[in-house]
């Protein structure tokens, strides 16, 4: 393997929210931290040498994004996603949360309905409230160890003042990578409804060998025209501090009405050095990231594997993508505030409480095991210890 994913890098005194928060998150700074999602692996090296070079021009002033920053995007669509796009379908968000926010702003109003899919990504839930909307749960199906949309119960809650639906694909945090006849019945509900899909997608490139991410707009030109999709290589190639995303939106008046709240916001230039790590990860990333998927691949298998072997009782979600396991603790009767005391104050190792991804979560952890493997070993015998 050309690149060295077993390396340790001491990232305390950095500013690290996942580090140097911790005795904020855990009242305890002595956790080995596995909750938010950004990875404890190097940034590559074509990215850091992209941003070096960028230095030897020492003035940082006013920047554009030009018409690499679309390219590269519409580059890697076709090539990791078998998804032809436009360049002028193409816009701009520092990071997939602020074009959540911006697309609740520009297509929905006070008052209106928007549905998500619980145990899910957490601030889609204060996007939907912060804004003024009223939020509506359609909680997933949680059957023989697997997760699926409800789709009768999604139907009985849609009325009138229903306008989006936020989608999360490859969902967070269950793993789930839908397949094409859940995303067209979803789809076709949402078209004879008259609803728009806010698709989250930043995870779709993190997705293991056997499953294969369809992006829900290019099914159909009539889906694509009712969806807004969000992508950025932050999660994929750990440069979530660089703050950039981008977002596809094939229908001309939804994509203007977002380009107008980009620009009332003043949130439309970016900034210099995200612009070009994210056109150096999709031009150049593409045998770092294969090789990723395999060291993941291996973390994965050997979480499964000890939980099978010391800890039954505690079940992985089998995880179709991502690098964020779904560990269901229900089965060894504690409360979540006891699990959370045994995991943190005992086990010393710090997760993601599935409460904070609403309904569904109680008796769930959010495992992170984007890292090198022998911290996921220290993790897991630690845990194991403790129970």
């Amino acid at each position: 393997m050309k690149y060295n994913f077993d390396e340790i890098i001491d990232r305390t005194n950095s500013n690290s929210v996942k580090y140097d928060l911790r005795k904020t998150i855990f009242k305890t700074d002595d956790v080995i931290p596995m909750w938010v999602a950004d990875m404890d692996i190097k940034t590559p090296d074509f990215i850091i040498n992209a941003i070096k070079e960028r230095l030897d021009h020492e003035i940082l002033g006013y920047t554009f994004r030009g018409e690499e920053f679309n390219n590269s995007v519409v580059s890697w669509m076709k090539k990791r996603h078998n998804w032809e796009i436009k360049n002028n379908w193409i816009s701009f968000s520092p990071g997939v949360v602020p074009a959540i926010n911006m697309s609740v702003l520009a297509f929905t109003d006070p008052g209106d309905k928007i549905i998500v899919q619980p145990p899910v990504y957490f601030p889609f839930f204060s996007a939907i409230k912060d804004n003024k909307r009223i939020m509506l749960e359609n909680q997933l199906k949680y059957e023989k160890g697997t997760y699926t949309f409800d789709f009768e119960n999604l139907e009985s809650l849609i009325d009138d003042k229903v306008k989006m639906i936020i989608l999360s694909s490859p969902h967070n945090p269950v793993g789930r990578v839908w397949t094409k006849t859940e995303l067209e019945k979803l789809a076709k509900i949402c078209i004879e409804t008259n609803i728009l899909i806010l698709s989250d997608e930043i995870h779709s490139d993190l997705v293991f060998d056997g499953y294969k991410h369809i992006p829900l707009a290019s099914l159909s030109n009539i889906i694509s025209d009712i969806t807004i999709t969000c992508v950025a290589p932050s999660k994929t190639f750990n440069i979530a501090g660089l703050s950039s995303s981008a977002v596809i939106i094939s229908n001309e008046k939804l994509l203007d009405k977002y380009n107008k709240m980009l620009d009332t916001l003043h949130l439309n230039m970016g900034n210099i050095f995200g612009l070009i790590a994210l056109k150096a990860a999709y031009n150049d990333g593409e045998e770092w990231l294969d090789q990723l998927m395999q060291y993941l691949a291996g973390n994965v298998s050997f979480v499964k594997s000890f939980l099978e072997n010391n800890m039954p009782d505690i079940k992985l979600v089998n995880p179709e993508s991502t690098y964020l396991l779904w560990l269901d603790f229900s089965k060894l009767g504690l409360s979540n505030k006891e699990l959370n005391k045994i995991l943190i104050n005992k086990a010393k190792v710090g997760l993601s409480d599935g409460r904070v991804f609403g309904k569904g979560g109680e008796g769930f952890q959010r495992m992170n095991i984007a890292c090198p493997k022998s911290i996921v070993e220290k993790a897991m015998l630690r845990i194991k210890n403790a129970l």
